[in-house]
């Protein structure tokens, strides 16, 4: 990863802040206790797409919203489940032009992750209410909600304002309209 300058640290604090702000008022719904995750803060799994620093901007901001709940397994498991999905994602974004393909891949990792792990970490934890199976099947649907249906919209947002050249999300980089078979296009200036 290149060199953090002054505005991506300044946007990593910013995407850790929102993931802590968007997590932390909703109490036991945001944290799967009842089987099902109220965590809009997912969305936010899809800005590895365009920054790199929103990589361990999402670990952080994770880690603190686990913190305020006070379960050690989370604290640890959780937190390391969001920085491995973004990893990933960041990964899928420079691997796959095709912007379908894309944001289908790249959501796909903190979909199945937290779907996989965070059901174990409940029950260690003692605040699951609900078997490791249903438990499962609930967190793939939730995080599919938030992951797809905020984070998608998000990314088009992103991209637009991107675009615009405005300069909180531009990075130096011009980002051409979809080329006719859906790819991304930018270039960067030095």
């Amino acid at each position: 990863m290149k060199r953090l300058n002054t505005k991506m640290l300044c946007r990593a604090g910013v995407i850790a802040a929102l993931y802590v702000v968007l997590t932390w008022p909703l109490g036991a719904l945001a944290f799967g206790t009842m089987g099902f995750q109220i965590r809009p803060a997912e969305a936010l799994t899809m800005l590895p797409l365009f920054y790199p620093e929103a990589v361990p901007a999402l670990y952080a901001g994770c880690l603190i919203a686990n913190i305020i709940t006070g379960n050690a397994w989370d604290i640890g498991l959780g937190s390391l489940c969001s920085l491995v999905a973004a990893l990933m994602t960041l990964f899928a974004g420079k691997l796959i032009k095709n912007t379908p393909s894309k944001l289908a891949a790249a959501g796909l990792f903190p979909v199945l992750i937290n779907a996989f792990v965070i059901p174990s970490v409940l029950i260690l934890g003692g605040s699951a209410y609900a078997g490791y199976w249903f438990m499962f099947a609930s967190l793939l649907l939730t995080q599919a909600v938030w992951v797809y249906g905020l984070g998608v919209p998000l990314y088009f947002g992103v991209r637009t304002l991107r675009a615009k050249g405005i300069s909180a999300f531009a990075d130096n980089c011009t980002v051409k309209p979809l080329e006719k078979d859906g790819t991304d296009r930018q270039e960067h200036s030095a």
